[in-house]
């Protein structure tokens, strides 16, 4: 199907989404009812909508809280609500919510009603990857149309940085206002994470001591004919050298922790065919990752923003990019200049990122050689003055009180 037709039948079906949404007009909106969604559904109890909905029953527990789920076997706390993420039951849990909490974009076609209000956290903050019309020719006329429709229903979109405010308006399309909050995900990094980290230890079998390397890799997409695909990608890292490595730099005993994009929930333990020889956890279908990134010692990405996150936690993080430059080129562009990587230094992009000058506070290595290399020269001190400054450069907020904010103005509207 070329791009074409495929926008034409798009359209027909938002045209039967809009009918059914007018159709349930005829239902009143609850003042107290919170619709949330996730990924467009395909995830659960997780990322930035999580934890304001936390925040908001431990407020008011005559909230009613509804979850919209492309797979009803997900687990969800006894307040909420989880309802089929299909037409009708968006058309009539949407148009009867007074509140919008979602990390993805609406479905095309979704329309909302006057007194209704739409809080977009979006899923990832500062970050490496462009989207939006940051992208050029490679963002397709239907990612377009579905990114204007969503993003013209929104009141506030949350964000954590002057980096957010400068690049968002491009990014998700987007010309409305801003809630400057800090990211309710990362509320769970700050501060002592004891317990947190005990209780993963015990969940998974691991002694209190053992130390933990997540290896969070983002997804890969490419548009064909207008159509997004996501696709799995086969790393060269060598897991069982790294896990030596890290021993060897930091000691104790480390084991690996495996966690992937939320749109590629694949058991990557047998598609790489790891050895028994070190310690492998699982959580690629945790639907909270930042649960699992408080729990950890180190992390290990390509493109993600979990990157930041992790950062932000002062743990350190390794970049391993074996694909820069056919990711680059899949992607349309990058929110960093990547011309650098020789000399060791990559700033921001000036053209997606204007007014903002800073460096990445990461070593990025492009094979296992370099990979042990920044292992094994990693100095604490040095690192951490460097997140301290990209901290400032950004302007950042990262205090833990991301969702007491967001539920603040939430509540607001509420009574409105």
């Amino acid at each position: 199907m070329n791009e074409k037709r495929y926008i034409q039948c798009r359209k027909a079906k938002a045209f039967v989404t809009k009918i059914c949404f007018m159709a349930c007009r005829i239902f009143p909106i609850r003042k107290n009812r919170i619709s949330i969604c996730t990924f467009e559904g395909r995830s659960g109890f997780g990322c930035n909508p999580k934890y304001i909905v936390e925040e908001l029953h431990k407020r008011n527990k005559d909230y009613e809280f509804v979850w919209f789920v492309n797979d009803m076997q997900k687990e969800f706390p006894d307040y909420i609500k989880k309802v089929p993420n299909t037409l009708w039951s968006r058309a009539y849990w949407l148009s009867t919510s007074k509140i919008w909490i979602d990390n993805y974009r609406k479905p095309y076609g979704t329309i909302k009603r006057k007194k209704q209000y739409y809080f977009q956290t979006w899923h990832g903050t500062i970050g490496f990857k462009s989207t939006g019309l940051l992208r050029k020719e490679a963002f397709s006329k239907m990612a377009y149309l579905v990114s204007k429709n969503d993003s013209d229903m929104i009141d506030y979109v949350i964000i954590d940085s002057k980096w957010c405010e400068v690049m968002d308006p491009n990014a998700l399309v987007y010309d409305g206002a801003f809630l400057k909050t800090g990211a309710p995900r990362c509320d769970i990094l700050y501060g002592d994470k004891t317990e947190i980290r005990n209780k993963f230890r015990a969940k998974f079998g691991l002694n209190q001591t053992d130390n933990i390397v997540m290896f969070a890799p983002t997804f890969r997409e490419k548009n064909d004919k207008g159509v997004r695909k996501v696709y799995s990608q086969e790393w060269s890292i060598n897991f069982e050298r790294m896990i030596l490595n890290f021993e060897k730099k930091f000691g104790g005993n480390w084991c690996l922790c495996l966690r992937l994009h939320p749109q590629l929930a694949e058991n990557i333990l047998e598609s790489h065919k790891l050895t028994s020889k070190i310690r492998i956890i699982d959580i690629s279908k945790e639907d909270d990752m930042n649960a699992s990134l408080a729990a950890v010692d180190a992390l290990v990405t390509d493109y993600s923003s979990v990157a930041m996150d992790a950062g932000f936690m002062r743990i350190p993080v390794f970049i391993y990019a074996d694909d820069i430059e056919k990711y680059i080129k899949d992607r349309g562009s990058m929110l960093w200049d990547f011309s650098g990587i020789a000399g060791g230094t990559i700033k921001n992009s000036q053209e997606m990122i204007p007014g903002i000058d800073t460096e990445l506070p990461y070593t990025i290595a492009q094979n296992n050689d370099e990979f042990e290399k920044n292992i094994l020269e990693f100095r604490e001190e040095q690192y951490v003055i460097k997140i301290e400054k990209f901290i400032k450069d950004v302007e950042l907020i990262f205090d833990g009180n991301a969702s007491s904010r967001v539920a603040d103005t939430i509540e607001y509207f509420m009574k409105q």
